[in-house]
This record gives C-alpha cells, sequence and structure tokens, in this order.
C-alpha cells in the first residue's frame, strides 16, 4: 500500500489532535502542515507529529490524499480558493468546521463538489492551540460527514475508515440540518455561556464578592466561554439564521419562567425543572453523545500541607493516570473537598478502590 500522504492547512486544537490521531494510527504517513504562525508547526515537526512543515499554501500540497482545512470557518473558505491551483484530482479536501453552510456554498462556486467531503469533529476544549491537542480528544467523538450532490461513495468510505482509524464514530449528516443542529448544541450554549459570565460581571460588587464565590455548578456552565473570541464571532456570522431562530426560542422560554417566578405557579416551575431533569439524565449514560459522560470522585482530605500530593502520589503509585485534580472552595454543590477526574470508568473504579482501602471517603456524583 502506498504511504499516505496528510495535509493541514491551520493545526490548531483540533487540527494538531488529529494530526497525532493519524500519526498514531499511521506511523509510516506522511504529513505535511501550514499556519500563518511558523513556530506552531516547527514545533509539530520537533513533536514528530508532522514530517514536513510548509510556510506557504502552494504546490507542497500537491501530492496530497487529503487536505484538512483546519482554520476558523471563514478562513477556511480563503484557505480553499488558495489551495485550488494546487489540488490533485486524488485529493480529497475538506474542513473541521462547525458550519457547513458556507463552506458547501464556497465548494460549489468552485467546482469542487466531487472531491470535497465535509467534517466536524464533535470534540474539543475551551483551551485553544496546538500546545493543548491530543490524540485522545477524538476518541469516541461523533465526526459528522457532510457530502455533496456529487460525492463519489467510494471516497466516501475511504474517509469513513479514516475517521475510525483516529479512534472517532462517523455519523453523516445532510449539511444544512448539521448546522440547526449545531447551533442548537453547542453555538446557542457558547452564547448563553458568554451572556451568563457578563451578567455577573456588569453586576458583581467593586470587590468582586459573585467572581470570588462563584459555586461549581456556574463555573461548570461558563466553561466554555473561554473559548476562542474570534473562532465564535466567526460562527455567528457564518451560521446568522440557525442561531437567531433558536435564540428566540430561548428567549420565550426564559420569558415564560420568568412570568412563573414572578407569580409563585409552583406547578410550572416544578414542571420546568422536572422536564430539563430527566431529558438532561438521559445523556448520561451515552458517553459520545452531546454531552461527554465524566468520570469524577470526590474526596475528603484535611486542609494541611502535602494532603493533595499524598492523593495524587498515592494513584500514581498504582498506575492510575488522573485527568484534572483540583480543591473545591465553594462546595455548595459539590461533595467532597477534591475533586479527581478519569480518564475512563475503568480508571474512576480503580480510584475508588485505592483511596476507599487506604481510609479516605470517596463520594461519587
Amino acid at each position: 500500500m502506498d504511504t499516505q500522504i496528510y495535509g493541514f492547512v491551520g493545526l490548531g486544537l483540533i487540527g494538531g489532535s488529529m494530526a497525532r490521531a493519524i500519526k498514531r494510527a499511521e506511523p509510516n504517513c506522511r504529513i505535511i502542515a501550514y499556519t500563518p504562525h511558523r513556530e506552531t508547526v516547527d514545533a509539530a515537526k520537533a513533536d514528530g507529529i508532522i514530517d514536513e512543515p510548509v510556510y506557504e499554501i502552494g504546490a507542497a500540497f500537491s501530492d496530497c490524499d487529503y487536505i484538512f482545512l483546519c482554520a476558523p470557518v471563514e478562513l477556511n473558505n480563503v484557505n480553499l480558493e488558495l489551495i485550488q491551483p494546487f489540488l490533485n484530482k486524488k485529493t480529497t479536501i475538506t474542513d473541521i468546521g462547525s458550519v457547513k453552510n458556507s463552506i458547501h456554498d464556497k465548494v460549489k462556486e468552485l467546482g469542487l463538489e466531487d472531491q470535497f467531503i465535509g467534517g466536524h469533529p464533535m470534540t474539543g476544549t475551551e483551551r485553544i492551540g496546538y500546545k493543548n491537542s491530543k490524540a485522545s480528544l477524538l476518541e469516541n467523538a461523533y465526526y459528522i460527514l457532510t457530502k455533496t450532490e456529487n460525492t463519489d461513495e467510494q471516497r466516501l468510505e475511504k474517509y469513513r475508515d479514516l475517521v475510525k482509524k483516529m479512534g472517532a464514530i462517523p455519523l453523516i449528516v445532510p449539511y444544512k440540518q448539521h448546522d440547526y443542529i449545531t447551533a442548537a448544541i453547542s453555538h446557542v450554549p457558547h452564547v448563553i455561556s458568554a451572556s451568563l459570565v457578563n451578567l455577573v460581571k456588569d453586576n458583581d460588587s467593586e470587590d468582586e464578592l459573585m467572581k470570588t464565590i462563584a459555586a461549581g455548578g456556574f463555573k461548570d456552565i461558563t466553561r466554555i466561554s473561554s473559548s476562542s473570541p474570534t473562532m465564535w464571532q466567526q460562527i455567528c456570522n457564518t451560521n446568522a439564521d440557525n442561531i437567531s431562530e433558536l435564540l428566540s426560542k430561548y428567549i420565550d422560554s426564559l420569558y415564560t419562567i420568568k412570568l412563573a417566578i414572578d407569580e409563585h405557579d409552583s406547578e410550572q416551575l416544578f414542571n420546568f425543572f422536572a422536564t430539563a431533569r430527566e431529558y438532561r439524565e438521559s445523556f448520561l449514560d451515552i458517553a459520545s453523545g452531546p454531552i461527554q459522560k465524566t468520570y469524577v470522585l470526590h474526596v475528603e482530605i484535611d486542609d494541611q500541607p502535602g494532603r493533595l500530593a499524598k492523593v495524587a502520589v498515592l494513584l500514581s503509585d498504582h498506575s492510575i493516570n488522573i485527568k484534572n485534580i483540583g480543591i473545591v472552595h465553594n462546595r455548595e454543590y459539590e461533595r467532597g473537598t477534591l475533586r479527581i477526574e478519569l480518564h475512563n470508568k475503568k480508571g474512576l473504579e480503580q480510584a475508588i478502590d485505592v483511596l476507599s482501602k487506604d481510609g479516605y471517603t470517596v463520594t461519587v456524583r
């Protein structure tokens, strides 16, 4: 089998994670990458993730079997035009954007419908940039594929196989439906998250007491506000109709519940929270669903020097890999002074066993 060549135009959090996953699955493949920031591709070369850093879009991409457009959504359209003169007919060109209408329109305009398949890995973190990328980011995440009117089924099937090699779950969705779905489960929530943060900022006291005592629940639902402002500006610009429609529906629902609060309508208030709880709970056992399952435990520890380190060392001595660890300063909605997140169910079960046997009080939410 010929060595596969993969090209990346952009190498941030998602692009970098995909390059890592591909290199892990196909160690002998060849990966070339371009970004406007030379230090990014140089770092990826030093890490052994890419084989050739490229400092401009040009003929270096002519031999690629796949080219991934991994810049913000509006820049992908620009980069597609720049790379078109160098495209080989064998090349499958794709993107990773969370909005598909715009790129599909550009593909049709450029006459590239037979070579383009839209892609959207449904994964990420609030952190950005290549330095935060990791192959595991793709594992068990839905990876949406969007066809054109001229998509070749054999080309599509090869792309599906590549997605599986990356550890993700391919799912074919019509691109217009994709944009409505992502508006509901991703874009509108980001707008709401940012609005909640600004609500606290604009109404906090001079000593920032709200900010100081913000509970775990507030931090959880606003975590995504740490994402790139430029990326979300472009997403709102390119998926404006869907976001606006769903925001209108959300505003209507907020007004309805505001009236229930004003009128002390206990039955409507209970139903509001009960139906949300029931639907939200239905996500918990779907590891690759819209809300990823987390493996978290809480541990009671004394507020003494070295207590946190002792727990971390204990887990390390038993080869238990910690994903995240931290002190819970405000425990209004949390039990346990130490919050530990593991990578998977096996790690969670091992950690519970080890800590419990060592005399710690462990709570799993």
